[in-house]
């Protein structure tokens, strides 16, 4: 009796590495590790940044506002420069549909991150087939590196260690650092859709295709500046790695990337111009230098060894070396030189060197090269190092790093294989760590801190966080060393004065208010916010009943601090009270129409109309801010009372019911709608809008006792 041979396909599929070679199963690998490794993070709050922008950011409440975005900076009321309107209307999608949810936003974070995991896997195999090209009549033999298996596999660990290393956590456990995500996704689907266009044989087609890649090369600019680096990047590849095509078309495809970056440079010329802060006053060419060397030297021991992770990360010396510390802060600071020599002897050497896969790691050490220096303190910006800054960088270190294992024989490859898989295994849960510091805004500054923070401004926010939990015996002292240290720093100095009023100590606390708003008068130029010192000091004299003093101050502030709404909101209702609503309603109404996407603007002019009478005008100013903020119910209430006060029940129910269909899980809303269809006689609606309240009541009742209980 004879057996039926197997076929080869049949072996094949018993073999692990058949599997492996799948596309479907590296998406699938690509995609589940770089959720599993950022997973406790989908559950952290809002932290630092993140309050102003998914919370109080107005561009973000409506789809009205999508256009607007591109005519403001990133942050309103700040010296940073930042346009980055893509990562707002992104927050504006998330807004949409989680409202003020921290998970929607965390998962949108995952998602534009793994998504640009997935277009890195194809964008560097194309690459790296590009760099393999060679004459149809080399012999390709099993041994050779630029086997199509080997590179499918070099580009697979390059896109899952880059999508799973820690040193991005900043970009993507952080709500704020979307923007690194959103550049790298838009601009690897640009250079995509760019390679598929050369492909496509029909005119229409790769106009389509061209388009496009325009389109998303725009967008990668929009979203953060790091945009123009991946377009420097692209176009040294397109001149020096580039293969199958003409001079002439290099040039018209340099031209059109000058066009893309001239519209870009059109839309930051839409902003109003923004008051601005020198960094500093210039360091000298060589302390540049040192400090690119040690930031070339951190990066590579993140790279290599992601130990020691945190925000606000410094590599310059302190200014005052007193004492053992001291000096041994600043020699580790020059063994980072040291080790930025090695590290960038390393890539030169890596890059010149001959052999087989030499073009990749020349592309690879260039790719690294390029990105940092944009950030490598040979201009002077808001840091000297971030560790978010090495998310286009990182990049070109792995293909650097593929380049050199491809060099292997297939043994070797072989153990880089299994070195790799290993490395992704310890970088994952280095990862999980590094997400687990993004839980709360506490657990965020005390890790930051303890991890080597160099900033003052962790230990500042840290003791505004025990102040609002009540903690003022542990909050003093460590805003009292913060202002020990920066004397001249009025938003230090206005902590400490709101941690001595909390507590109860409210001479020291007026005279450390009033220090604050001294130094804001000397420092307005060096530091934004600090109309927020003024305002402290009109508020406790509002507090003692002195409006005339309070109104004063405030009106003074004024002229320093012009446009700004928390001052013209204050001022508008001193002057309610001193003069009535005819004499707060002109600056109100002068900011609402300079600023018609301002929410708190329309609903305060509203208020005043309503008490003026005008109700018409009341109901128009509160119905344009609720189509400023569709999650936000407010003047959808003011519209419920505007219309009760008119006896326009009917048209009350109708506003009201609009108001729950934005909070269904809010019992305020119900209990207002029952009162409403009582006054009405119709008993059976409201006692059913009643039981909605006493469930949702017991529901979270019910949530508190559970959780007091764990």
């Amino acid at each position: 009796m004879t057996s039926t041979p197997t076929s080869a396909a049949a072996w094949r599929r018993l073999n692990l590495g058949w599997y492996f070679e799948r596309r479907w199963l590296r998406l699938a690998i690509l995609c589940i590790c770089g959720v599993v490794a950022r997973f406790p993070a989908l559950y952290g709050q809002p932290i630092w940044d993140d309050d102003y922008l998914v919370n109080s950011n107005p561009f973000i409440k409506s789809p009205l506002l999508i256009l607007e975005t591109f005519r403001h900076p990133l942050f309103l009321d700040s010296f940073s420069s930042h346009y980055r309107p893509i990562q707002n209307i992104s927050y504006c999608i998330d807004y949409f549909f989680w409202k003020g949810d921290p998970l929607g936003y965390h998962l949108s974070n995952l998602f534009w991150h793994v998504g640009s995991g997935v277009l890195l896997y194809f964008l560097v195999h194309r690459l790296l087939a590009n760099l393999a090209a060679r004459p149809t009549s080399a012999e390709i033999t099993t041994k050779d590196c630029f086997q199509k298996s080997v590179l499918s596999a070099a580009a697979f660990f390059i896109a899952l260690l880059w999508a799973v290393h820690p040193v991005h956590s900043a970009a993507v456990d952080y709500i704020s650092g979307r923007a690194d995500s959103l550049a790298c996704f838009f601009a690897c689907g640009s250079w995509l859709l760019y390679l598929y266009g050369r492909n496509v044989v029909r005119p229409l087609w790769r106009l389509i295709f061209y388009s496009g890649a325009g389109l998303s090369a725009l967008l990668a600019l929009a979203s953060r500046e790091s945009g123009c680096t991946w377009l420097m990047v692209f176009v040294l590849h397109l001149f020096v790695f580039e293969r199958g095509i003409k001079v002439r078309g290099r040039l018209i495809v340099f031209a059109a990337c000058l066009a893309i970056l001239g519209a870009y440079v059109g839309l930051r010329h839409l902003p109003a111009t923004q008051s601005s802060v020198s960094i500093s006053g210039g360091s000298a060419a060589p302390v540049r230098v040192v400090l690119m060397l040690r930031a070339l030297g951190d990066y590579g021991r993140l790279l290599l060894w992601p130990s020691n992770l945190h925000m606000e990360r410094s590599v310059e010396a302190p200014e005052a070396n007193l004492g053992n510390e001291g000096w041994r802060h600043a020699i580790g600071n020059e063994y980072l030189s040291i080790l930025g020599v090695v590290f960038g002897a390393v890539l030169l050497i890596g890059a010149l060197r001959k052999g087989r896969a030499r073009p990749i790691r020349a592309l690879g050490a260039t790719w690294f090269i390029a990105a940092f220096l944009p950030t490598s303190n040979i201009i002077e910006l808001n840091a000297n190092v971030a560790e978010h800054w090495l998310y286009l960088p990182s990049i070109g270190f792995l293909i650097f790093a593929a380049g050199c294992a491809m060099e292997f024989r297939q043994i070797g490859r072989r153990f880089a294989v299994a070195f790799a898989c290993i490395a992704v295994v310890g970088l994952s849960l280095r990862s999980v760590v590094r997400s687990g510091d993004w839980i709360n805004s506490e657990t965020f500054y005390r890790h930051s801190l303890a991890a080597g923070a160099a900033k003052p401004r962790m230990a500042l926010n840290l003791g505004l966080i025990l102040i609002a939990k009540g903690d003022y015996n542990k909050a003093e002292p460590l805003l009292r060393r913060v202002v020990a240290i920066y004397p001249d720093y009025p938003i230090a100095l206005n902590g400490l004065a709101h941690s001595l009023f909390r507590a109860g100590k409210l001479d020291e606390a007026n005279h450390f208010f009033q220090l604050a708003k001294d130094a804001a008068d000397k420092s307005r130029e060096d530091y934004p916010r600090t109309w927020v010192a003024v305002l402290n000091v009109a508020h406790m004299h509002y507090r003692e009943h002195d409006l005339p003093g309070a109104l004063a101050l405030i009106q003074d502030a004024q002229a320093q601090y012009p446009n700004t709404w928390e001052l013209i909101s204050f001022e508008s209702e001193v002057l309610r009270q001193l003069r009535g609503p005819a004499a707060a309603l002109p600056s109100v109404e002068a900011f609402a129409r300079d600023n018609w996407w301002h929410c708190g603007a329309a609903i305060a002019k509203g208020k005043l109309y309503s008490e003026l009478g005008r109700y018409e005008d009341a109901e128009n100013a509160f119905r344009h801010a609720s189509r400023l903020d569709l999650g936000a119910v407010e003047a959808l209430n003011l519209i419920t009372l505007l219309n009760l006060r008119q006896d326009h029940l009917d048209l009350a129910v109708a506003s009201q019911r609009r108001a729950i269909s934005r909070q269904p899980d809010q019992p305020r809303q119900y209990l207002m709608l029952s009162n409403i269809l009582e006054k009405m006689g119709r008993h059976g609606e409201a006692e059913v809008a009643l039981a909605q309240v006493y469930r949702l009541q017991t529901l979270a009742k019910s949530e508190t006792t559970e959780v007091a209980a764990n």
